[in-house]
């Protein structure tokens, strides 16, 4: 019998250990869930917590200190998720301490009434708010500034300054509301190295939060169990009654554990889970390999698909496709597999070994061209991409008036769906994009367009002395076809005539500077990346998670990014989520009485 086979059949009549289901790498629940309770619980707690990152670590705390006894579960080897390698932008407001100090008139009713304004518009027309689900929003803006009191009580150290607008995404256009962690004294997940000790009190990261709270976690008494990964939640009945607690693997053996009063979701979202995004993108296909926080942390909608095997809703989908923030960014860096532009792998890194290269950061796209599998340019290389409300975005602004979006000057940026675009194969993916450039554009960017700077072995940069050659050896996974080498002769010539006129006949780039022409030739990864996942879970104010019927379903509520009915990108609505969720799993009464 095939050991997956194994793994579902024993499962399917609740054996409770043994089974062949703890191999390394698998992650998410088991196909069909399980059928039938556990005969035997091998650990139990009050509340149990699916996931060490931004919403679990602060749901575990509070829940512990309300008198609770936590076990914590973590799929990876370390606390953090992608929280940990964030920027440690925090938008909490309604009235903090800190905006106060600087004068800032905040309150939870004006708070509420940005992230629900629906005449905020970019200026491609998306809105940031009109779909937010008011009772999510109601409950962030009650629970926004005494999350970040909570949040200072609790060791984390902010930038001493006044709350501004950087790193903000949909954060509400009224007020500066962004705070940003200190990155303090502990090594860095992305260089393996602590800051230098001149900036760890001024600069901002997620690394600061995220050990301040472990250390908070720990001192509580939460019980941590690092490299446990949650494969089904147990409810009394397949789609009915409580949930009673959850299965999880570790190493070769599996666990289950009793939840006395709750569970609580922080898995932290679904867009590396490539069938679950499609659900709202059919673009996104597996190409889009370069998922933000990977490989240090996955968004493998683990904590989504196990909610929804027990009979959970989904919500929110709207805020997943619009063309707003981060859902979809451009690449920041070329020539490696994880390229997110505010996210930089080092060879110090605890996961470099994954990573593979540090990839070229682009200082001046005037220095390369962007063509598709086909060897053809799509767009201007110096497009944009999704932008975001902020503080002071719309100038004039008046909540929840039309003429915010009449003031708006009409400038859509279409870099991203073009890029997506695809090359009219008959496939939904738009395949790999790849950055074109010369040696000399290698001096002028100071680039080194050799290993751990780019990755060769795995396909994601290409090196040739003839452009025909370096079109035929662009062979890898994610490129189903043959780059024509003709078409980019064909491309490259006709761009180095735009540089002889100064106009980009094709896409309007801006006075094209730079000629492709002094060999090596070099092609490097230079695909979109996906990163925020804003649809998930449908949860109420107390975080509760809900069925297709707005039911309650006992005993279950999730946080963060697996989470639906919240657009704002980031920490802050997981942090506050996690405190909400917390509270309210820690108030619960014990599901047996429920049951």
């Amino acid at each position: 019998m095939d050991p997956l086979e194994r793994d579902v059949v024993l499962n399917t009549t609740g054996t409770a250990r043994g089974s062949a289901a703890g191999q390394p790498g698998r992650s998410g629940p088991v196909p069909g869930g399980a059928t039938q309770l556990p005969l035997t619980w091998d650990r139990e707690a009050d509340v149990v917590v699916i996931g060490a990152g931004a919403t679990g670590l602060p749901a575990a705390i509070v829940a512990r200190e309300a008198g609770c006894s936590v076990i914590l579960v973590e799929a990876e080897n370390d606390i953090g998720g992608h929280a940990i390698i964030s920027g440690g932008n925090i938008p909490l407001g309604g009235g903090t301490s800190v905006q106060k100090q600087y004068g800032i008139d905040d309150s939870p009713e004006l708070l509420f009434r940005d992230l629900t304004d629906w005449s905020v518009v970019g200026p491609n027309g998306f809105p940031d708010y009109r779909y937010n689900d008011r009772e999510i929003i109601r409950a962030f803006a009650d629970n926004s500034a005494p999350t970040f009191e909570w949040l200072l009580a609790h060791g984390v150290v902010f930038v001493d300054k006044a709350p501004d607008a950087i790193g903000g995404n949909s954060v509400g256009n009224s007020l500066p509301r962004e705070m940003h962690c200190a990155v303090g004294h502990w090594p860095m997940i992305q260089t393996g190295e602590p800051a230098d000790p001149s900036v760890q009190q001024t600069r901002s990261s997620g690394n600061g939060l995220m050990r301040s709270l472990e250390i908070a976690a720990k001192t509580a008494g939460v019980e941590i169990l690092l490299k446990h990964r949650m494969t089904r939640i147990y409810r009394q009945a397949p789609t009915c009654g409580p949930v009673l607690g959850i299965g999880v693997d570790h190493e070769y053996e599996r666990l289950n554990i009793r939840a006395r009063k709750a569970v609580i979701i922080g898995t932290g979202g679904s867009t590396g889970n490539v069938n679950f995004r499609r659900m709202f993108d059919p673009r996104l296909t597996e190409e889009y390999c370069g998922l933000a926080g990977m490989p240090w942390s996955d968004q493998d909608a683990s904590g989504e698909l196990a909610a929804m095997a027990i009979g959970a809703s989904l919500w929110g989908f709207y805020n997943q496709v619009g063309e707003f923030g981060s859902n979809v960014t451009k690449a920041g860096f070329i020539g490696c597999q994880y390229n997110y532009r505010h996210l930089q792998w080092m060879p110090g890194s605890p996961v470099f070994d994954r990573a593979r290269a540090t990839g070229l950061r682009v200082a001046d796209w005037q220095n390369v061209i962007l063509v598709n599998m086909l060897g053809k340019r799509f767009y201007d290389e110096t497009g944009g991409q999704y932008i975001a409300n902020n503080y002071h975005s719309l100038d004039p602004y008046i909540q929840g008036s039309w003429r915010n979006a009449a003031n708006l000057k009409w400038t859509p940026n279409n870099f991203l769906n073009a890029a997506l675009a695809g090359i009219v194969d008959g496939h939904n993916g738009g395949g790999p994009i790849w950055a074109i450039f010369d040696a000399d554009a290698v001096v002028r960017e100071g680039w080194m367009p050799v290993p751990p700077h780019v990755d060769i072995a795995a396909g994601f940069f290409f090196g040739a002395n003839r452009l025909c050659d370096l079109a035929e050896s662009i062979v890898m996974k994610y490129q189903r076809v043959p780059m024509p080498p003709k078409n980019l002769e064909e491309t490259v010539a006709r761009y180095n005539s735009f540089v002889d006129t100064g106009v980009d006949e094709d896409f309007g780039k801006p006075a094209p500077l730079y000629k492709i022409a002094t060999p090596p030739f070099y092609a490097a990864w230079a695909t979109p990346v996906v990163h925020d996942t804003r649809a998930g879970l449908r949860i109420n104010a107390r975080c509760q998670v809900m069925d297709l019927n707005g039911e309650i379903i006992p005993g279950l509520y999730c946080g963060g990014e697996s989470a639906g009915g919240f657009s704002q990108h980031g920490l802050a609505r997981a942090v506050c989520q996690g405190y909400i969720a917390g509270n309210a799993a820690a108030a619960a009464r014990p599901l047996a009485a429920a049951a």
